[in-house]
């Protein structure tokens, strides 16, 4: 097999994830709304989110929440189990690392491909506020960092619904190249 430099590693993802939830945050300090499909507006976020009502632009348009972190957390705070949506982020996504969708290299961008339509560009970690520490108690923060996501930016709206498969390409890729995955 030949060898692959950092390059092409950054960029091979042989496996699609799973959009798990979706949870809107409609008001600062109001309660999580779970959802099973919502619209996703470009340059703005999901519709009914707080984040999609302001001004547009951006980096934080929409957080995303990593799956397999949330046993993690759990057992860290050791509790049986963390609700994602005592998280306050948007998407809850499985297999597929979140934190590698974060290009390695400027001339190299990547996206998630949500669905047939949504593509997102990951912009960076979503680190852990101290409303963490009231609602999950003592520890809550340093239990997520490293584990509190990811933010991203939305490059093209659409619909999304929960179930839908997520794939990380290349930006330069033609989006409907990978339809049939």
């Amino acid at each position: 097999m030949p060898s692959l430099d950092l390059h092409s590693l950054a960029r091979e993802f042989p496996f699609a994830g799973r959009l798990e939830a979706i949870l809107l945050r409609p008001a600062r300090d109001r309660p999580v709304l779970r959802v099973e499909a919502c619209d996703v507006v470009e340059g703005f976020g999901l519709q009914g989110d707080r984040a999609a009502a302001g001004r547009g632009g951006g980096k934080r348009q929409v957080t995303l929440l990593q799956a397999e972190h949330l046993p993690v957390v759990a057992a860290l705070l050791r509790r049986p189990e963390v609700d994602p949506a005592l998280l306050r982020r948007n998407l809850v996504i499985s297999g597929l690392n979140l934190l590698a969708a974060r290009s390695l290299f400027r001339d190299q961008p990547l996206h998630l491909r949500l669905g047939p339509q949504v593509i997102l560009e990951v912009t960076g970690p979503c680190e852990p506020c101290s409303k963490m520490h009231a609602c999950l108690g003592a520890g809550a923060y340093n239990a997520l960092r490293g584990h509190g996501g990811m933010t991203a930016r939305v490059v093209r709206g659409g619909s999304l619904s929960v179930g839908q498969e997520v794939r990380c390409r290349r930006a330069t890729e033609s989006p409907e190249m990978h339809e049939d995955e």
